[in-house]
């Protein structure tokens, strides 16, 4: 069902046919599951409900998408704070990325297209939307292992659904000219609920529990499944946000993609989670109004933003 690697980063098997809620694989792929996030803030994901077909097509539309000009992609598509195109950066020259607002509408795909190309890209909208849909569905199945596996009821995880917002994300990071870091991405932790992150070429690595770093390999079937700072808040610390990087260690530019959910209502620490081993950490998290703060110079000289914002 599911295995530890050499350096215990789990990986869990999402091709089970036998994974259904009750079942004694979903029970004992939950427990994997909170005890990789509880660890590590994250474990590996073996998903395959994505076609090579929908993967192949979704990355060849997003390098088609950071070989337009830099004006192009920095065309406004959303109010939303920090979800635009980002790079041309001095500290992290590599890195460009750009995030597409909820990518499971249809619409608002083609809302996004019509932007960046005004005389339409059916294939573009099309490859995004697919993919988005086959990812959101691990998205839900993990989330649901967490509530169950702590006990928490249905109902507050319909609710959580139901005021999810996503963001599908791609990156690129191009080789390093002759002088320069390879350095892609420093350690960090990503801002989301949840991260489902797959990359197309190696060079991300997670931190671990013990401090040392496991590098993820690449497959169209591999995913990492990554906890943020929003799902730090939700379990009371009881789940860290998984610290990762990117290296470029590869002879080619490397593309990787991000399904990330946000919560548009004010979400808090569970009550369920909160006792006298994990008293409350924080108050009460308006998770736009994070993302608002997190590049203020306050956030910014912070030893931890989200404590920073919302820490008791």
């Amino acid at each position: 069902m599911e295995f530890l690697t050499q350096s215990q980063l789990p990986i869990v098997d999402f091709t089970n046919e036998n994974l259904k809620p009750g079942t004694d694989a979903w029970v004992s792929a939950s427990q994997v599951v909170r005890s990789a996030l509880e660890d590590h803030g994250g474990f590996l994901a073996l998903y395959d409900k994505v076609s090579l077909e929908t993967y192949d097509s979704v990355y060849s539309e997003m390098m088609n998408f950071f070989d337009l000009s830099i004006k192009t992609k920095r065309r406004k598509t959303t109010e939303k704070p920090i979800f635009s195109y980002s790079g041309q950066l001095p500290g992290i020259p590599l890195y460009e990325s750009v995030g597409i607002m909820n990518p499971l509408s249809f619409q608002d795909c083609q809302k996004y297209t019509h932007v960046m190309w005004p005389q339409g890209n059916d294939h573009f909208c099309e490859s995004v939307n697919s993919y988005a849909k086959k990812l959101v569905e691990l998205d839900h199945i993990v989330k649901r292992m967490v509530f169950e596996n702590y006990g928490i009821e249905t109902k507050k995880f319909d609710t959580l659904l139901e005021s999810t917002e996503y963001v599908l994300r791609a990156y690129k990071y191009r080789i390093p000219q002759v002088g320069e870091s390879n350095l892609g991405v420093a350690p960090h932790s990503d801002t989301a609920f949840i991260t489902i992150l797959n990359q197309k070429v190696e060079g991300l690595g997670v931190k671990l529990k013990d401090g040392k770093w496991f590098e993820v390999g690449a497959s169209p079937s591999l995913y990492l499944v990554m906890g943020g700072d929003a799902l730090m808040v939700w379990s009371n610390d009881r789940i860290p946000a998984c610290e990762h990087r990117v290296l470029i260690n590869s002879k080619i530019d490397r593309y990787s993609m991000g399904l990330l959910s946000y919560a548009a209502k004010i979400m808090e620490p569970q009550e369920e989670l909160v006792d006298e081993e994990h008293p409350l950490r924080y108050k009460p998290f308006d998770h736009y109004g994070y993302l608002r703060f997190f590049l203020t110079e306050e956030a910014i000289k912070s030893d931890s933003r989200i404590k920073a914002y919302c820490g008791i």
